[in-house]
């Protein structure tokens, strides 16, 4: 999902046990059951093979807009809770204690990720959580009917070998946003989505263009696509039935689709954004989809209106007021009518969001603000409005922000990722300010030496952004003799790693380089 773009979390934080056990998890009324270890992973897999169950794993944390967006349209669905009678729900916690190594070990990053494996632990595919729970609905069906890997239909098909229609459609909705090149290199995806579009033509018509919409989403800045494609592109936005189709590749690559078919402003961008305008106002109107998916189309109408606008500019040109007056009506409408926490988490983050990009920032903030004492993450919102002062100008509203979020926060690998933030704010707006920058990093160090998985994946990241930011800070005297006492600090950390714990001490060492 292309919110900023936005990616995900669980509804509510997964419990680490010894033993198996069931719980509320992700979602009301299934038997998810959570892994923190490989231990557990490996029991829940044994598991399956003996109840000749497949497994859906899903990766997630409690902050996380998009994970919230999945608990409130999909894990409470009854058809869902229905299905998930069929295989082995398991839920990890990118917060709970080993949960990273597990993130190293299925290769997942991007919260939230949805991940299904046939009985005898291979992957089947990962679901596309950006498009509307009815589509996920029917790939996990379809994914559960199959049991054939995504992998070999891939290979297949890229070996010009005949494919049924449902693998077709499994390739077409596989969750490319979350693939982390287990599939593909990331500089093959779009000449090979544009190579699967091609070779599926004369089937699923709706899995062809899919794919086509994809290939062109998913093209590097700059590159243009084939100006004969054009009419195929209005022809989908023409009709109601082929543009709610593609409403999650129509809503978050709008931009990019614009841009693509008309790289330069003038007669040709302005009619394609009009009729663009037109599908995604259909889609916001739309009552079938979730409250999420509307704003995300509002969002697509803002971001195409601002094409011509730098792109961060914080006070785009040439927005129209009638637009701006939507923004504003539904963004208040959504704050007064939700009623679920994990809706609320999902929208109102999102509708801060759109309003900034509007330039609506006195009614972003408003709508955060008013937003924190109801969040069940309220230090999410308050790294948004950290982000929407320093978009501003206001240097020392975003540092006390960005402070207080990373304060509340809660979790090792959040408070590391939170803590990064303020860190890398610290650097950039007050780079003088040597105590207080020495602090934030002393303090992510000791934190990272109690968290047994701060050198894996997320955690990991998030330490190397403040060891990169402080080698090129450390410039003068004092800020030298800074980084030599958090060198000196994290080299401790690292000589009391664990000696078995190869990656870890490997990772830490690294920082220090």
């Amino acid at each position: 999902m292309k919110l900023s773009p936005l990616f995900a979390a669980i509804a509510a934080a997964l419990l680490l046990s010894s033993a198996p056990a069931a719980h509320a998890g992700p979602g009301p009324g299934v038997s998810w059951q959570a892994a923190a270890a490989d231990a557990d992973i490996d029991r829940y897999f044994a598991q399956a093979r003996v109840e000749k169950k497949p497994v859906l794993l899903y990766w997630g944390a409690k902050w996380c807009p998009p994970c919230n967006q999945l608990k409130a349209t999909l894990f409470n669905r009854a058809d869902f809770i229905e299905q998930s009678k069929s295989f082995v729900a398991v839920g990890i916690d990118g917060d709970a204690p080993g949960a990273q190594k597990l993130g190293t070990r299925f290769k997942v990053r991007g919260y939230p990720t949805l991940i299904l494996f046939n009985p005898n632990g291979s992957e089947v595919t990962r679901l596309p959580g950006e498009a509307d729970a009815a589509q996920v609905m029917k790939v996990l069906q379809l994914g559960l009917s199959s049991g054939r890997p995504v992998k070999a239909v891939l290979a297949d098909a890229r070996a010009g070998k005949k494919l049924s229609a449902n693998e077709w459609r499994l390739l077409g909705f596989y969750g490319w946003e979350t693939d982390e090149q287990q599939l593909l290199p990331m500089a093959e995806r779009a000449a090979t989505l544009a190579q699967l579009a091609k070779a599926s033509e004369g089937g699923d018509a709706e899995t062809t263009t899919r794919l086509w919409l994809k290939s062109i989403g998913a093209m590097a800045d700059g590159k243009v696509a084939d100006p004969a494609q054009l009419p195929r592109l209005r022809a989908v936005l023409a009709d109601a039935a082929q543009s709610r189709a593609q409403m999650d590749v129509l809503t978050n690559e709008a931009p990019d689709l614009a841009k693509a078919f008309a790289p330069q402003p003038g007669a040709t961008r302005n009619a394609l954004v009009t009729e663009f305008d037109a599908a995604l106002k259909r889609l916001n109107e739309d009552a079938s989809l979730s409250r999420a998916d509307r704003l995300n189309a509002l969002q697509g109408r803002i971001d195409l209106a601002r094409l011509d606008s730098a792109k961060d500019d914080p006070q785009p040109k040439g927005i129209p007021a009638a637009l701006l007056s939507e923004a504003r009506d539904q963004a208040s409408k959504a704050n007064r009518e939700i009623t679920d926490g994990y809706e609320r988490q999902a929208v109102v983050t999102g509708a801060a969001y759109l309003l900034g990009r509007a330039g609506l920032w006195k009614e972003s903030d408003e709508l955060l603000k008013s937003a924190l004492a109801r969040s069940h993450s309220p230090y999410y919102l308050m790294s948004q409005l950290g982000g929407n002062a320093k978009k501003q100008g206001k240097k020392a509203d975003a540092l006390r922000w960005y402070e207080e979020a990373f304060d509340k926060s809660e979790g090792p690998a959040t408070r590391l990722q939170w803590g990064s933030n303020y860190f890398s704010a610290l650097v950039e707006l007050a780079p003088e300010d040597t105590p207080r920058i020495e602090k934030a990093a002393s303090q992510l160090f000791a934190e990272a030496a109690k968290d047994p998985g701060a050198f894996y994946e997320r955690s990991e990241r998030s330490l190397k952004k403040v060891t990169g930011l402080l080698a090129k800070w450390g410039q003068t005297p004092a800020q030298t003799a800074a980084v030599g006492r958090l060198k000196a600090q994290l080299d401790g950390v690292c000589g009391k790693l664990d000696a078995s714990d190869a990656k870890a001490r490997s990772a830490c060492r690294a920082l220090l380089t």
